[in-house]
């Protein structure tokens, strides 16, 4: 019997739906019942993560504990979230619920060093910048970090905000010459690896066709991690 993740989500809707299809999609299911149950709170109730880190908007935690509440009394034995900035006020959560959360950065983290990567650039939004969330996990693994200039990271901000959360997904219409120079910029300073730090970011590099070996996909990483932690088999492991 595999244990049933909860998926604590809305941050955003496409995001968790992303998040969804990669953990059906990695599981090694020949039918309906070797897949693994999930429950899922799409809850756009919270408020956005960013604005509440600059002390611009109101605290997310209260929405998310609630959905975190909901899912441990339906039935979920952890709980996952499709938000690498919401992991940020994971701390004011995990002691109000009485089931495990599973992080993304660790866990993204834990693949960076088992795979020998010393420098990683993170893309992610300025709340997760503001945060530190994955400079400090990164750089307790022996890990430097890269992160874009400011100018750049106002482009990566508005792929996010004004194109994929605005469910602009036409490729044609996304900025994907200002995106390759970032990405150009952060490999000549370094960067082994580009972390796709914000779950919108996976689906606007895929629309774009800018996947390739350096990419590395948190949500992925996420999805692989629930799969073993729910007692289920992987089709292929996450590879760097």
């Amino acid at each position: 019997m595999h244990k049933t993740i909860g998926i604590l989500g809305g941050m955003g809707p496409a995001a968790t739906s992303d998040l969804m299809m990669k953990i059906i999609d990695m599981t090694a299911a020949d039918t309906d019942q070797d897949h693994i149950p999930m429950l899922i709170d799409s809850n756009t109730r919270i408020s956005d993560r960013t604005a509440a880190i600059e002390g611009k908007g109101e605290s997310p935690v209260p929405e998310m504990l609630a959905s975190a509440r909901k899912l441990e009394m339906a039935g979920a034995d952890f709980i996952i979230i499709p938000c690498n900035t919401a992991h940020f006020f994971l701390p004011e959560i995990e002691g109000e619920i009485n089931i495990p959360f599973l992080s993304m950065p660790l866990e993204t983290a834990r693949l960076l060093k088992q795979s020998g990567v010393k420098s990683a650039a993170v893309l992610a939004t300025r709340g997760t910048y503001l945060s530190g969330l994955y400079d400090k996990i990164l750089d307790s693994m022996g890990i430097q970090t890269l992160n874009p200039d400011a100018e750049q990271q106002k482009t990566i901000m508005s792929l996010i905000y004004d194109y994929i959360k605005k469910g602009v997904t036409e490729p044609a219409k996304l900025p994907r010459d200002e995106i390759i120079e970032i990405t150009e910029d952060l490999k000549s300073r370094g960067a082994e690896a580009l972390l796709l730090a914000c779950t919108e970011l996976p689906l606007a590099f895929e629309i774009m066709d800018l996947f390739d070996e350096s990419c590395v996909d948190p949500t992925a990483v996420l999805a692989a991690a629930a799969i073993r932690e729910a007692g289920a088999e992987l089709r292929q492991a996450v590879a760097i």
